[in-house]
């Protein structure tokens, strides 16, 4: 009968009284019930990992439909107030209409995305604090452009 054999498989016979155990016995004990205890939670991170990746692309798929099919949705309503239009002016001229209107709404959209992105801080905040880690290391505390005390 082994004195090692200890864990989930091990039987009553096989288990000894942990105060009768050697240290290198416990230490034993220790690190493979460590290191069991690890490999599963791999095994779990794993999985739920796997789990969220599915779930995103799934996820992802259903935006990518949805953006089809709003972009069918306009691409028939353009086409509807082109028609619509023919039947009052010439059908080039309406098309021409469409397509400025189109334009126009194309032209708003950038406006307002070029004011977003002018409004953009650029780099995150502790970019300052990174750049001052080497003074900091090198015993420097004068956070000034020189960086000398």
């Amino acid at each position: 009968m082994s004195a090692a054999t200890t864990g989930p498989g091990a039987t009553r016979e096989q288990e000894r009284d942990p105060g009768q155990a050697s240290i290198g016995e416990l230490l034993g004990a220790i690190t493979r019930d460590t290191t069991i205890l690890v490999r599963q939670e791999l095994e779990l991170a794993r999985a739920e990992v796997r789990a969220e990746v599915r779930s995103a692309v799934k996820v992802a798929g259903m935006f990518g439909g949805a953006a089809l099919g709003g972009f069918m949705v306009l691409l028939f309503l353009s086409y509807a107030m082109w028609w619509g239009l023919s039947n009052v002016i010439d059908e080039g001229w309406s098309a021409l209409i469409v397509a400025a209107v189109w334009g126009f709404i194309a032209a708003v959209l950038v406006t307002m995305a070029r004011q977003r992105m002018r409004g953009l801080a650029g780099l995150p905040q502790t970019s300052g604090t990174v750049k001052r880690i080497p003074d900091a290391v090198k015993g420097r505390t004068d956070h000034r452009s020189g960086g000398e005390q």
